[in-house]
Parts: structure tokens; sequence; C-alpha cells
């Protein structure tokens, strides 16, 4: 960074102290380089004047040229507004105020003509713009050249000291003003030259005030370009000090365990994808150094066979394993089935959880110091500090974006050499998206399904056809097949017009009458034992009906379960649809999805829907989650603050991202540390990126 940008923010004309205690705690803009990397969130085409005539609705912001021929201040106190009539030589239209209405009487001349920018609404048959732009011509036959103007995030505390869109675009104007000669290249020239890069200094000036379309998409294109190179270069410098130094546990045998399992006990013959993902497994853990892997298979895929053989190469080369879920549900579903297949090998794993007996923790704290427990299975409740390990040589990560990078590290500091690590999503991640969120890990995707499973069934049904559905469960129920029924609420929201839980339990408890059926009803704010009785209800077969909210998208296991209704499924993300219809088709009867939805759906809601009809491979569908709902919303984002990008749009920008992961790639193999003079712009770029303290979440 320049001299000049790290100027502290106050310094820049126009801003002072008072706005500059505003910039810094809304924004975190301490300097002039943090004001720089405000970026707009949209610009506005002010080449074109409209109008009045020709205003309607589903018009954007518009602008309109013309004299303000009379003004009122009316109403009192809060009720008080300021409505100027605008005429132009086609009609009139109302400009509104609601804020700072006393503030603006005489601050407007029946002599002057105006540039007007707002959004035209209808109301009562009449135009008006609510909170318009407004700008005086001093001559009005030679019109500003403005062109492509900015539109910058605000807050309503900014707003209040002037600094809205137009007031922050006139600091930057100051700014921009000043900083040519002053922002320094940190990419060296073959990188701009093979990637056909605008200068850094020119991006900045053009991704603000434009001078055309062709120039703002260069310019953004550079500075995304920057951003993601350096999201990138700072994932491939961990992975390459992991893969240097950090040493692991050398797992060289395969031993009883192992081949008892796999020769004997094996429920069913491993698919090709589950064996190539083993052997890459296998030749981690036995390098000496710490294996650290992406495990990802689409819901069904065998990805808990494949931890379980992991753990037990682990156990033939004498180290202990432990496996943490996010979930007191899903940790007890691992500690069932992993004691299931377990058994006839003389193991019994252990489960450790929040709700485990003081006395019975106790045991369980001695027998992992001494060795006593090879495999246990726990939710947060092993990250304790009083959790110690006789030889933990293994840690297995099931949902792991739901464990912050602190959670992790304190696991892996529970032995020495550090754990080889094997991270398990049941969400499939776009490519793009694993490339970046995963950057420092190897990734292992088992990407076919076993053999024989039947296509889940899945159909949209509006509330029309509710009577019908009824019918359905009713038979499915007399085929002896049990049921899910899952609501996106608990109880009544006046914000979401939803059907919740409770208005569904007793609705179908109506329509499902004891004693013909029996209902269990699942949600999290139920205790642990309610949950757990609730839950070993409906897997004895005891309820046929099992009405929940999503605690049930990961973990729960009832092969007889063969329906799952949806309830609202326009309102939840593809990714959380997939993992709930992933609930059925667990066994060998036909199963199905159904997909509620009102009459009534948006654009949106609808191609969810759609697209959960049309496909049921994980990664397809989490492809088209990435493009409908973006990077940062999308099921199975960790929360590492790795993201930290102020441009790039993952969603979006799959092409420049994988432009700038090739030529991170090949500095990070020419110059690991970035020490060569070429490159010291990138690594002060890197120290300075990593000690942000820009508050990117207030940005809109």
């Amino acid at each position: 960074m320049s001299d000049f940008l790290s100027t502290p923010i106050d310094y820049l004309k126009g801003v002072g102290t008072q706005k500059g205690f505003l910039l810094k705690k809304e924004y975190g803009i301490h300097t002039l380089s943090d004001l720089l990397s405000i970026f707009p969130f949209r610009y506005v085409d002010r080449s074109k004047i409209y109008k009045i005539r020709e205003l309607n609705e589903e018009m954007p912001l518009v602008q309109l040229k013309g004299k303000i021929i009379r003004t009122a201040l009316l109403g009192e106190k809060f009720q008080q507004r300021f409505i100027a009539l605008l005429k132009d030589d086609s009609g009139t239209l109302d400009l509104i105020w609601f804020q700072g209405a006393k503030w603006l009487v005489g601050k407007f001349s029946s002599e002057t003509e105006y540039l007007v920018l707002g959004k035209p609404t209808l109301y009562k048959g009449n135009y008006n713009m609510a909170h318009p732009e407004v700008d005086a011509l001093p001559n009005p036959n030679a019109l500003p050249a403005l062109g492509l103007q900015p539109v910058y995030p605000s807050t309503e505390s900014l707003k209040g000291k002037g600094l809205d869109s137009k007031g922050i675009r006139n600091l930057m104007k100051q700014l921009i003003s000043q900083i040519p000669g002053k922002i320094p290249e940190i990419l060296p020239q073959n990188i701009l030259t093979t990637f056909q890069l605008m200068p850094r200094e020119t991006a900045f000036i053009q991704v603000h005030f434009p001078e055309c379309m062709e120039q703002l998409s260069a310019a953004s294109y550079r500075i995304k370009f920057e951003e993601l190179l350096l999201l990138q270069l700072r994932l491939l410098k961990r992975k390459v000090n992991r893969i240097q130094n950090i040493i692991g546990p050398v797992f060289n045998k395969v031993g009883d365990y192992f081949n008892d399992f796999y020769f004997h006990h094996l429920p069913f013959p491993l698919t090709n994808a589950q064996k190539r993902v083993l052997k890459e497994i296998r030749f981690d853990m036995n390098k000496g150094k710490q294996m650290s892997r992406l495990l990802q298979g689409d819901v069904g895929s065998g990805k808990t066979v494949v931890a379980l053989m992991t753990m037990l190469i682990a156990l033939d080369n004498n180290y202990q394993c432990c496996l943490l879920a996010p979930t007191e549900i899903l940790a007890r579903q691992h500690f069932n089935t992993l004691g299931k297949m377990t058994h006839a090998l003389g193991l019994n794993p252990t489960l450790l959880t929040g709700s485990t007996r003081q006395k019975e923790k106790r045991k369980i704290i001695a027998d992992l110091k001494s060795g006593a427990i090879k495999i246990i299975i726990g939710t947060h409740a092993l990250l304790e500090k009083e959790i110690e390990f006789e030889k933990l040589g293994l840690i297995i990560i099931d949902e792991q974006h739901r464990f912050g990078v602190a959670q992790r590290a304190s696991i892996q500091a529970k032995a020495n050499p550090t754990p080889h690590c094997l991270v398990m999503s049941a969400t499939p991640i776009p490519r793009t998206l694993a490339m970046t969120l995963y950057g420092d890990l190897d990734i292992s995707v088992i990407d076919e399904l076993p053999p024989g499973r039947k296509l889940i069934i899945t159909q949209h049904f509006t509330n029309a056809k509710r009577l019908a559905l009824f019918g359905f469960m009713k038979e499915q129920i007399k085929e002896g097949r049990q049921i899910y029924v899952v609501y996106p609420l608990i109880e009544e929201s006046e914000k979401l017009d939803l059907n919740n839980l409770m208005e569904g339990f007793d609705a179908l408890s109506g329509e499902f009458p004891l004693p013909q059926f029996r209902i269990s009803i699942l949600h999290g704010r139920l205790d642990s034992e309610k949950k757990e009785n609730e839950m070993k209800s409906f897997v004895k077969g005891v309820t046929q009906i099992l009405v929940s909210t999503t605690v049930i998208e990961v973990g729960v296991d009832v092969p007889n379960a063969s329906v799952m209704i949806i309830e609202n499924a326009e309102r939840f993300g593809l990714s959380q649809l997939h993992q709930l219809r992933g609930r059925v088709g667990r066994g060998a009867s036909q199963s199905y999805c159904i997909l509620m939805t009102g009459e009534k759906v948006t654009r949106e809601g609808l191609k969810r829907v759609e697209v959960m009809c049309q496909t049921q491979n994980g990664f397809t569908i989490a492809e088209e989650d990435l493009k409908l709902r973006g990077a940062g919303d999308i099921d199975g984002t960790r929360q590492s603050g790795d993201l930290n990008l102020r441009l790039a749009d993952l969603s979006r920008d799959q092409q420049i991202l994988e432009k700038a992961r090739e030529a991170a790639i090949v500095l990070t193999a020419l110059d690991p540390d970035l020490q060569m003079e070429i490159h010291r712009g990138l690594h002060q770029a890197l120290q300075s990126n990593a000690s942000s303290k820009f508050n990117w979440s207030k940005i809109g």
C-alpha cells in the first residue's frame, strides 16, 4: 500500500472527524485504501433522459429533466413530508421526501432546471418518485456527461450524515482525482500479459467512474482476478506448508481389523469410486505427512463405510480414532451405524455428547487417556480441554462446515504428531466452490451410487392436491411404510405466511387419528431425552409419521421410511431439499418425495422445485443452487473468514476463479514464499489482506 493510500480517512476533504468516526464504526473504513475498496453494487445509465409521459412502473431508476413549479411541506412531526411538483413538456410528477422534509424548504427555485433520478411509482393514477436525487443544471443547454453512474451501499447512520450513495460518490470523486500515480501495481508483468489484465490503477479508476461498459468490464475483471488470486495463493500456501512441514503418523500396515471387515463383514461390495477413494486415503496416510482430505459424496454414496475402513487402518496401526459430528442426533446415528458394522470385529465404539451423564463421562475420559477406547464418536463435547487421548491418529469430521477454524484446530492439537484429518460433506459442493472453500485440502469424490438403488420419484403438489396426498399417505402406511413431513418453522411467524409445524401436527392428527395411526414430532426446542424418545418411536416403527423441522436433514437413517413430504418447499435451498430427499430411498421399496407449495410461488422458488423434479444428481443440484443463491448463502460454505471477497462472486465468476487458480499454482511452484523482487507487491498484499479490519458483513 502506498503512503498516500494509508492516509487516515478523516483527512479526505468532505469527511472530517464525525463522518470519519461513522465510516470506521459502520464499515471499518480507516484509510483511503479502505474507501477505495467500497465498490459500487450497480450502475445507472444517466446518458438517457426520459419524458414524464414515457414512465411505467416496470422501469428501474430513470432520469428526468424539468422545473420544480410548486413545493409544499405537509403533515405534522413524524407524518411530515415534503412534496415538489416537477414539470417537463410532457406532464408533471410529484417528488416526495418523508425524511428530512423540513430541511428541503426553500431549496428549490422555480427558475432553475433540474436533473432528477429516481424510481417511478404509480399511486392513484399518478406517478411519483420517493426520495429522488436532484441536481440543479446551471446551464440546461449544456448537460453534464454523466454516462454510467455508480451506486454505493450505505447504512441509515451514514445517510443521516449525508453519506448516502450520492455522498459516498462525492467522496470517491475527491479520492479518485488524487490517485493518479499513487496506486502501485502488485502483479508481475508476465501475469498481466498472460491473462490480458488492465493495469491496477486504471482498473480502480474505471470501476468507480467507468467511461463505457467495455472499460467497466475490463476493470471489474482485473479486480476480481486479483481478489481470487490472493485467495488462492493463501490457500495453496497453507496446503504447501501442511505437506512440507506438518508431520503425521505413518499408517503403513493394513491388518486384521481392516481385512476381517473387508473379506467377511462388508455389507455390500464397494463401488469403484469407493475403492479409488480408499486408495487415495491409504496413500496419504503412509507418507509421514498429515493427511487433510475432503471426502465428498452424494446422499447414499457410501461415505460412512469409507470412513469406517479408514478408522480400521488407524486401529491396525495401534492408533485411536474420533468422529466429530455437529449435532447429537447425527452423532448418535453414527454411533448406532458404526456399532452395528463393527460388532462382529469385537469393537465397541463409545459415544460422548453434551447430555452424557457425569459419571459415564468421567469413565470415558479415563478410558480415552489409557487407550482402552479405540473409537469415540461425539459432538462438540469432544473439544473440551479435559478430553485427552493416549494415541489419537485419525480425526473424522462430518458436516465440517458447522465447525469453526479454532474448533478444528483444538481437536488436532490433542495429539503429536498431528492426527490425520478426513473431512466429510454430505452436501455436494460445485467444483469451483470446493476449489475456493477447500483449496487447502486434497479432495476425494465418491461419484457413483451402489448398484440397484431405485430413483426417488419426486413430484410437485400444490395445496389443491392435499386430499389426494392424504389418500396416498394412507396407502403407503397400509403397505407398512413410514412417512416424514417436514416444516420450515416451529411456530407462527408474523413475517412469513408459512404452514408451521404445530399447526401441521394438529391437522395431521385429525386426518390420521389414534389408535389407527401414530405420529411423532421432532424439532430443535425439544430436550435431548424427548428428541431421542420421539426418534426411537419412529425408528422402531411404533409411529408411522414423523412431523419434523429440518433437524432430520442429515444423519437420520430409517430404511422403512419411503415418503418425504416437504411443506413450503419453495422456501428451502436446493441443497437442503436434496439432503431432505436423501432421508428416503434407503431401503428396497420405491420411495417418493413430495414438494408442497401454495398456488402462488415466486419464479425462483418454482425454479428450485423444477430442478428437484428433474434431477437427483447432487452435484448438478449444487451447481444450480450456486447459480440461484450465490456462494455466500450456499449450505456448506465454511465460516472461516477465508472468503474475504469484495467484488468477485463465486456464483458468477467461475471462469475468472479457474484462471486465478492457474496463475496461483504457477506462482506457488516458482516462488512459494513470494520472496522474489517481482512478487514483492503480491507478498505485501497478502499480508495486508490477512490483517484487514474491513467490515464486509454490512455491505449490502
